[in-house]
Formats: structure tokens, sequence, C-alpha cells
């Protein structure tokens, strides 16, 4: 699912599946597994739910979320993202951080591990 429209939004369900958009004040939104969910419009959310799932942002003030088992988050310098950690069947952990450049670098792949945000490839 895509998206170029302003206040817009993209979903997808699907396994291996994408939602992206590029509209300002928008959503993407997925919950298949080993999908991808990205926005570049500024002011908005990328959201995912799915297992071995990313979310990323590159627009400015905007979020990431991944609460998806083995999840991956991203950010450009300015916005946010939050992840959860899961172990067995339950989330222990939820985190967000604001991507600041030096704690949380631009462009890069986090994950949430012992509570705390890593690099991930």
């Amino acid at each position: 699912a895509s998206n170029i429209g302003f206040y817009s939004a993209a979903s997808n369900t699907g396994a291996y599946s994408t939602a992206s958009n590029i509209g300002f004040y928008s959503a993407a939104s997925n919950t298949g597994a080993y999908s991808a969910a990205s926005n570049t419009g500024n002011y908005s959310v990328a959201t995912n739910t799915g297992y071995y799932s990313v979310a990323s942002v590159s627009g400015k003030h905007s979020i990431a979320v991944n609460t998806g088992h083995k999840g991956k988050v991203k950010g450009a310098l300015g916005c946010w993202i939050a992840c959860a950690e899961w172990r067995w069947n339950a989330i222990v952990n939820f985190k967000s951080a604001y991507v600041d450049g030096k704690k949380i670098k631009a462009d890069t792949w986090y994950r949430l591990e012992d509570g705390k945000f890593v690099e991930a490839n």
C-alpha cells in the first residue's frame, strides 16, 4: 500500500508487505510479519506490529513505532523512535528516544535489547 497525498494514510496487513507514505501529517502502518512501514512526510508516523518487521521515518518531527517481535526502527535527525522488546510471547519493555545524532544516530536501525536501544543490521 502506498500513498503520496497530504493528510493521507497507507496501511497493509500482509506478510512480506510494505506500507509507505510521502504526504505530510500522514500515517503508514503495517501488521504483516517481515514487513515494512515507512514515511517521508513531515509530522508523520510509521507503525508496524509484525514479527521481524521495520518502521522508519525520514520527514521532520515524525515518529517510527514498532511493537513487533524482533522489530527494528530508524528515524531522521529530529524524529522519535519507539520499540518493544519481547520475551517468549509477551512485551517486557517498551521505550522511545529522540534521534539527536549523538545517543541515537540518524538513519540507523535500532532494536530494543535489555531495555536499551542497540544498533541492528
